[in-house]
């Protein structure tokens, strides 16, 4: 049974007004535009330094030194992509930066290969002699040794992450794997003071290199540790509640210092641990699943795997540790006035809590196997109710009956929603739901801008 929401019990204060907006001046297009531009500038950057700087004694040697400055050049990215910076994150969200880092590391990958093979090809040729000899040879230099332990970290890495293998790895061995990236990146860093020439062409082109991986580096320390740290010292969170909403799904309260001041939104999510009952590595991406008022915060999860299962012990008063908050499902993206809210099982949290904070006709789809399934629904009929938004909750299995039952379907939403291409769509639930209304929304026009999903999840349960 559901617990009554002390959110509820007064009028819910109105949202942020969102009025229309040139795609220019939507924050996710903006934020891509900033970030292309600084990727473009200092690409071309790099690209003139090497041009003006660059010998060497065969044609091996110059791709091998083109190579080394982009492979660079990618793992600066890749620290950017992971740092988390928060102007970035609230345009982009952590799906798609992820998503980029993800496309990224197999570039590197690549580059990674190609890089050392031509540098042995340079050096045999240089020296006469054949591949593998050369090969074992350079290992007796300092500079190329470490530049090869960097490159074994990253490879293993980079292959331990291609999802038909990653599915299969815990994700307390994933992490310890992946975190050698840092430990590779250290030794890049050794390398190039060794072996690298290119950026030593000028104090200039010196200065702008160092700077360049002093900023990444720096990005990453203060948005995935310096940040966290303080924050959490700062609001003190607890568990204040636990409440089962059904068998398999709970929700879990937690209090702190000054939550009036943290900048969380309807629709983000936090990375919670919960030191005292699960181990550090345990970390779980859980919506808020009720707008944040300053006084609590709250996140409702299904049991899908270990941590989630055991939320339901979790005693009142463990601390807790969240990073956050996370996400671009949220109200700032809005581009029209009128909105469609599209909730698939569990995914129905940010949902919940993003129709707390808009404004303008909403319409909620709610998507279940059976009406057993739909979690916290009294509470969003009442949230639904006091904005004066329609509610349908769709329940059955997609493809039943005659004619087979698809209300997510492109028909099924133009039948239910009419005016969808009017609307700003945000969409949340099972990956499979979210792909098929995706391409239903495709299917019907809805101009991309205005069309809001958002995939995260860490491993482990």
């Amino acid at each position: 049974m559901t617990a009554a929401n002390p959110r509820l019990t007064g009028p819910v204060p109105p949202g942020p007004a969102a009025g229309p907006r040139t795609v220019l001046a939507h924050p996710a297009v903006r934020g891509r535009l900033a970030l292309y531009a600084v990727i473009g500038v200092n690409l071309l950057i790099v690209e003139t330094m090497f041009v003006t700087s660059v010998t060497a004694r065969n044609t091996f040697e110059i791709l091998a030194k083109f190579l080394g400055l982009h492979l660079a050049l990618l793992m600066i990215f890749q620290l950017v992509l992971v740092a988390r910076v928060p102007w970035l994150e609230r345009r982009i969200g952590m799906d798609r930066l992820t998503a980029w880092h993800r496309w990224t590391g197999l570039a590197l990958f690549w580059v990674l290969l190609a890089h050392p093979t031509f540098a042995i090809l340079a050096f045999a040729r240089l020296d006469h002699l054949p591949f593998l000899r050369e090969a074992t040879k350079l290992t007796g230099a300092v500079g190329t040794l470490v530049g090869l332990l960097a490159a074994a970290v990253v490879l293993v890495a980079v292959a331990l992450s291609v999802r038909f293998v990653r599915r299969r790895l815990s994700y307390e061995l994933w992490h310890a794997v992946h975190a050698g990236i840092y430990l590779a990146v250290v030794l890049v860093l050794v390398h190039q003071s060794i072996e690298g020439s290119t950026f030593r062409s000028s104090p200039v082109t010196t200065v702008y290199w160092w700077a360049l991986w002093a900023g990444a580096i720096t990005a990453l320390l203060v948005g995935r540790v310096a940040v966290p740290v303080w924050r959490n010292a700062r609001y003190r969170l607890r568990v204040a509640a636990v409440v089962p909403e059904s068998d398999s799904v709970v929700s879990v309260y937690v209090t702190g210092r000054g939550l009036d001041r943290l900048p969380a939104r309807a629709g983000q999510f936090f990375i919670w641990r919960f030191p005292g009952h699960h181990s550090w590595w345990r970390a779980n991406p859980f919506s808020l699943s009720a707008a944040p008022d300053g006084r609590s915060l709250r996140l409702t999860a299904k049991a899908a795997g270990t941590t989630s299962a055991g939320l339901r012990r979790v005693p009142v008063g463990t601390r807790v540790f969240a990073e956050g908050p996370y996400g671009a499902f949220t109200a700032l993206h809005r581009s029209r006035e009128a909105t469609l809210l599209i909730a698939g099982g569990v995914g129905v949290t940010p949902v919940r809590a993003l129709l707390e904070e808009l404004s303008g006709p909403a319409v909620v789809l709610y998507r279940v196997r059976t009406m057993a399934d739909a979690v916290l629904l009294p509470e969003l009929d009442a949230v639904a109710r006091l904005r004066g938004a329609r509610l349908h909750v769709l329940a059955g299995r997609t493809g039943a009956g005659s004619p087979p039952y698809d209300p997510l379907g492109p028909a099924g939403l133009a039948a239910l929603v009419p005016d969808v291409r009017d609307r700003d769509v945000y969409v949340c639930g099972p990956p499979a739901m979210t792909t098929a209304v995706l391409r239903s929304l495709r299917t019907l026009g809805v101009p991309r801008v205005q069309v809001h999903a958002e995939r995260f999840a860490l491993a482990g349960g």
